[in-house]
């Protein structure tokens, strides 16, 4: 859509569109108006036989929301897509702040026109600052989509101070549209986030034939400006992920890649059992390792685990760590990937353990960018956070590869890290994969399968021949 209204011409901004009772959509979507006010604006398809809905008609009598008293012109953006309540009207939530709080707005409509503002909030969370592209949607508790007995919910916000995204899965109200989140301690903006690398601004969709929630999310650019100016382009789509409650932990959830993406696979090379000695690093000939899926599997000795010493690292922290360059007893170890022959460019996705003076152990999943690119002016930064790993489960990891991007999948995706880097030797033929394992104390045994993968060859629809 075109910013070209006096109430969006200052920008169009994140929307939500929502299937009404008879099958047709609209959307609601912020405008930044000629003040720099943020208004909610209502649109519809000028055809809704389209597929691809290409064409909008702004409802003439926009905007249908103002900022309501006590919220900044700019604090008030990106409505979600709207649900039905149980007095058969539609609910959306629309993100902000009052002061130094986030806080989700509650609005129901019966016409998407005129609108009544609840009372309370959806939730507010002190010192998380402003809310944007807010989410809400339900989580069965049993692993599927659906609306049987034992749902949760979940809220999801993108903190703009942060730039990241945060969830926690509580219980909803219905009847005054409030959530409560299961655990405080990890509530929206302290607590967990979808990925913690560099992955923002996620929204989800119902997708009603396959019964699934699909997640899409930005993945922004870490190099320069002058730099995205040059190449005429900045910033993706990543791969789109399913959403389902994690049953074993009742607290995160669980991403994936959707199940389109294994039909982009092609050949594929295995690696059974292979010993990684500490402090070794073992190639892995798998031709061009520029576009690849990965599927890992870590085994490490029991009696290994028991007997090793505890020590000072059960405070480790991928973020202020040395990266993969860090040797503890019981890591790091896992993949290099883009990396090129001599190692001088490469990307760690590892696994690090720590073992407190009592015998506790935290599994810690990071990726480490600090040498990506012999590129001086781009983000070297090392992500990651913990993974929970349950009694009887085995370390795993996913990992999409795709030139400059690295999304990585622990545990089935209780954790996921999302790196973008700018390779400049380990391009093309000239990447690699190789197993590393630069713990001090631990042999590790890994069975890996790797994937070439095919590009998506992305075509217009519908294609001018076929009409």
């Amino acid at each position: 859509m075109v910013a070209d209204q006096w109430y969006d011409k200052n920008g169009v901004w994140t929307g939500s569109a929502t299937v009404l009772h008879d099958g047709n959509i609209v959307m609601l979507y912020t405008g930044s108006t000629i003040e720099d006010v943020q208004v909610q604006n209502l649109a519809y398809p000028a055809d809704q036989s389209d597929p691809l809905l290409i064409h909008w008609v702004k409802y003439p009598q926009n905007p249908v929301l103002v900022p309501p008293l006590g919220i900044g012109p700019v604090d008030f953006r990106d409505p979600t897509t709207a649900w039905l309540t149980s007095e058969g009207k539609w609910r959306i939530i629309i993100g902000s702040k009052i002061n130094k709080t986030g806080i989700g707005l509650v609005y129901d409509t019966k016409d998407f026109i005129n609108y009544e503002k609840l009372d309370g909030l959806l939730h507010a969370v002190p010192g998380t600052g402003m809310w944007e592209c807010v989410d809400f949607f339900p989580v069965s508790k049993i692993g599927k989509i659906g609306s049987e007995p034992g749902v949760k919910h979940v809220v999801k916000a993108s903190l703009d101070d942060t730039r990241h995204d945060y969830y926690a899965i509580g219980t909803y109200n219905d009847k005054n549209g409030t959530w409560i989140p299961d655990r405080p301690e990890i509530d929206v903006g302290v607590g967990l986030r979808y990925d913690y690398g560099i992955f923002y601004a996620a929204k989800s969709f119902y997708d009603q034939n396959k019964k699934r929630r699909v997640l899409w999310g930005w993945i922004g650019e870490s190099d320069s400006e002058a730099a995205d100016v040059k190449k005429g382009w900045a910033s993706v789509q990543g791969i789109p992920r399913t959403i389902l409650f994690d049953e074993k932990t009742g607290t995160h959830l669980l991403q994936w890649p959707v199940k389109e993406t294994d039909s982009l696979r092609l050949k594929c090379k295995e690696f059974n059992q292979v010993t990684i000695q500490a402090g070794s690093v073992i190639p892995l000939d798998v031709d061009s390792a520029t576009q690849l899926d990965i599927e890992a599997k870590f085994e490490i000795n029991n009696e290994t685990l028991k007997k090793a010493i505890g020590s000072s690292d059960a405070s480790f922290d991928c973020k202020t760590s040395g990266g993969a360059a860090e040797r503890g007893a019981l890591g790091p170890f896992g993949l290099l990937v883009l990396a090129d022959e001599s190692r001088s460019e490469q990307t760690p996705v590892y696994f690090y353990i720590a073992k407190g003076p009592e015998g506790n152990l935290n599994t810690f999943f990071c990726s480490d960018q600090s040498r990506s690119s012999k590129v001086s002016n781009v983000d070297k930064h090392i992500y990651g956070s913990s993974v929970p790993v349950l009694e009887g489960e085995n370390l795993s990891l996913r990992i999409l590869v795709d030139h400059s991007i690295i999304e990585s999948y622990a545990q089935g995706g209780r954790t996921v890290i999302t790196s973008r880097v700018y390779p400049a030797t380990a391009i093309y033929g000239d990447a690699k994969v190789f197993l590393f394992n630069n713990a001090t104390g631990i042999d590790v045994k890994a069975s890996v399968k790797i994937w070439q993968m095919n590009s998506a060859f992305i075509q217009p629809y519908p294609l001018i021949d076929s009409l």
